[in-house]
């Protein structure tokens, strides 16, 4: 499918594992792609890499001075920007409340937060620029719609994020842009599997997300092309009477009811979660 010939298209984040698989869904569409992430190297390896036209950019998305310089950088290699993958993020600790330090919170919120209102802002603003419309696909979370108790600072941001979401699809429905999100589930990424205090799995490594996601209703673990493909449909013009929408593609976790067998409903050790986690029986 070549839905998107010769659109011009940003993805942040793109050296990570969910951003390098939808810059390459993008540009197998007829795409040309600009790839964005602080670590530029692996930018550049995701650009080269790419079966289209791309360029690389370094860049902090979180400073007004490094979403400046990826939009300067689109333009000035492709003259135009038509699509937005606004895809940054980082995950912050996985502490317990009382753990946390306030400097990483604000760290994630700057990451996951501002650097989606920064985006959405300079994507406004080209467009007008351009005197012409587009669409905007913005990375959710599962975490967007539910909580746990951990993960707090990225919960937030998420939640966050959905409120810039509507917030900017109002605005930009009458001016013919599409503002739309992506809320993944379970995707095992270098994201969470490289932070220190990431779960050990069954082998001893430290990512244990495909066990987590044995109990969705799919009884697996999302990959990164299938989060990608549902980004291509919302940049597309098969998605245009979508706007202000959050897609959830998590194998069913969020429709999932805990408290009946068929949610999963036993398939983890209360007890010993409690343990591990809060190092004691709660109430002991």
């Amino acid at each position: 499918m070549r839905r998107l010939e010769s659109k011009v298209a940003v993805v942040t984040g793109a050296a990570g594992g969910l951003g390098s698989a939808a810059a390459l869904r993008l540009a197998q569409e007829g795409a040309h792609v600009v790839a964005v992430d602080l670590a530029g190297p692996a930018a550049a390896r995701v650009a080269e890499s790419l079966p289209g036209p791309a360029t690389w950019v370094e860049a902090d998305v979180s400073a007004e001075a490094g979403v400046d310089r990826y939009m300067t950088a689109a333009l000035d290699r492709f003259g135009r920007v038509d699509l937005h993958h606004l895809n940054a993020g980082i995950p912050g600790p996985l502490g317990r409340i009382p753990d946390l330090v306030a400097a990483d919170f604000d760290r994630v919120m700057a990451v996951n937060v501002r650097g989606v209102f920064l985006g959405l802002r300079a994507a406004f603003r080209q467009y007008s620029d351009q005197g012409g419309t587009g669409a905007i696909v913005v990375t959710a979370s599962i975490g967007s719609l539910r909580g746990s108790a951990d993960l707090l600072p990225y919960q937030t941001s998420k939640h966050a994020v959905l409120g810039l979401v509507h917030g900017a699809a109002v605005y930009g429905g009458p001016l013919g842009i599409r503002v739309n999100a992506v809320a993944p589930g379970i995707v095992p990424t270098e994201l969470f599997a490289a932070m220190p205090d990431a779960a050990p799995d069954a082998a001893g490594g430290r990512n244990d997300m495909a066990h987590r996601a044995s109990t969705t209703p799919l009884r697996r673990a999302g990959t990164a092309a299938e989060i990608a493909a549902v980004v291509a449909f919302l940049l597309s013009d098969d998605a245009g009477y979508i706007t202000g929408e959050v897609v959830s593609a998590d194998g069913g976790a969020s429709v999932v009811s805990i408290v009946r067998p068929s949610g999963g409903a036993g398939a983890w050790d209360p007890h010993r979660h409690d343990t591990v986690f809060y190092g004691k029986e709660p109430g002991t």
